[in-house]
């Protein structure tokens, strides 16, 4: 294949920030043209024009399905991860009944996540649960275990971390949420196309993919739904995406995302995580053979083989980033950069105010190079170094606790 220059190669900043969106591959912008001139049809039209669409719809989820293990009729398409997410949650509560309104998340998953648990709790008066996490971000088993009860409509944890990079323990939780009638949802945008994801082996009845983290434009989305599984729709009109979304489907942006899953699904059997992982950890590396004992890595030792979430003593995170525009990374989650404030999930796993503050995400990509690690250390480096000599006396502040309290009443 032609293998694209990757984002800085170009002139422009070294990009490490894979984990907000990714550049659309080539592949997939190929893939796309034809459903956006000759193959024009409405997917449910009965005539000639809405034949190819309607195969291309397909197609693109048998893709998908493939890379995440599901059947080909499982996959519905959405406008994006968040929607997804939203489908799996409210549709879950709102198809359960009364008897079973209660929701059960954790208090480091992503806002899409946590802003419907909150709606659903002030709309529909849904009993909203969030579990701590540890200092590694990880959920206890055993506290889910513990809160589950009859009244459980859906348990929802992610997969993986949108900025610390920690993998959840899903397959076990899936199990508890199981033994007590409970749908479990898993949140996979950034998991899906890094890792094996697999949602037989999770367990997972509800599974979001998001396509901008993989490859694909933004502005497209999926969410397996389990045979069997019943959700209110989200969208209500002609019963397109097996009634669960209605509107007519975008052809071309649906089978952008089926490509790039397909392309995902290879790469990964050619050892693209571990090629991956070399290179986070050789940035890793070089930060703390430059700065010794000055690097601290937040998170868990077994996370998303691109992300690397560090807080280097002495700095804060945003002014630090504000020193090397020749670098593109994030001081967190997207959502929150720019800002000067602690990010909640570090704050959640424990980390005080220093701390939390000085974090920096450093996530790669499928075409992030040694030459590029090599650079975003050099200027790291360079910029930690500016600031010590101009205020020797620098240091980091003192550490404090860290709320672990999640918006809407407990439950528990």
């Amino acid at each position: 294949m032609n293998v694209p220059l990757s984002p800085g190669q170009d002139g422009g900043p070294v990009y490490l920030d894979h984990n907000a969106t990714t550049p659309v591959d080539p592949r997939v912008v190929e893939a796309m043209p034809p459903l956006l001139a000759s193959e024009f049809g409405n997917p449910s039209s009965g005539h000639a024009y809405g034949a190819a669409p309607r195969a291309a719809l397909v197609r693109a989820r048998r893709q998908v399905a493939a890379l995440v293990g599901a059947s080909t009729d499982e996959i519905v398409f959405t406008g994006s991860g968040s929607e997804a997410n939203n489908l799996a949650l409210r549709g879950a509560v709102l198809a359960a009944g009364d008897g079973r309104r209660r929701v059960i998340t954790q208090v480091t998953e992503h806002p899409a996540v946590l802003e419907t648990c909150r709606a659903l709790h002030r709309l529909y008066g849904a009993d909203v649960t969030c579990l701590p996490v540890d200092g590694r971000g990880l959920v206890d088993p055993a506290d889910l275990a513990a809160t589950l009860d009859e009244r459980t409509a859906v348990v929802s944890v992610m997969a993986a971390n949108n900025e610390t990079g920690t993998l959840q323990p899903v397959a076990e939780l899936a199990r508890l949420a199981h033994d007590h009638g409970a749908l479990f949802h898993c949140d996979a945008a950034q998991a899906a196309g890094k890792i094996p994801v697999d949602v037989r082996a999770i367990g997972a009845d509800l599974l979001t993919v998001a396509g901008h983290k993989m490859y694909a434009p933004k502005g497209v989305g999926a969410l397996r739904v389990r045979a069997g599984v019943r959700l209110e729709p989200l969208v209500y009109g002609g019963g397109q995406e097996g009634g669960l979304r209605a509107g007519t489907e975008s052809a071309a942006l649906a089978v952008a995302l089926g490509t790039a899953a397909e392309l995902a699904a290879a790469e990964l059997a050619d050892g693209g995580a571990r090629r991956t992982e070399v290179l986070r950890d050789r940035l890793h590396q070089g930060l703390d053979e430059a700065l010794p004992g000055q690097v601290h890595v937040n998170g868990c030792a077994r996370r998303l083989p691109g992300t690397l979430n560090v807080s280097i003593d002495g700095t804060t995170g945003h002014e630090l980033l504000a020193a090397v525009p020749r670098l593109a990374a994030s001081t967190g989650s997207a959502c929150h950069s720019g800002t000067g404030t602690a990010s909640p999930v570090l704050r959640a796993m424990g980390l005080g105010e220093a701390r939390a503050l000085a974090a920096v995400r450093l996530s790669l990509g499928r075409w992030t190079t040694p030459s590029d690690v090599d650079q975003a250390v050099e200027l790291l480096v360079g910029a930690v170094r500016s600031f010590a000599s101009k205020d020797p006396g620098r240091r980091p502040g003192r550490e404090s606790p860290a709320p672990r309290t999640c918006g809407p009443a407990s439950g528990r």
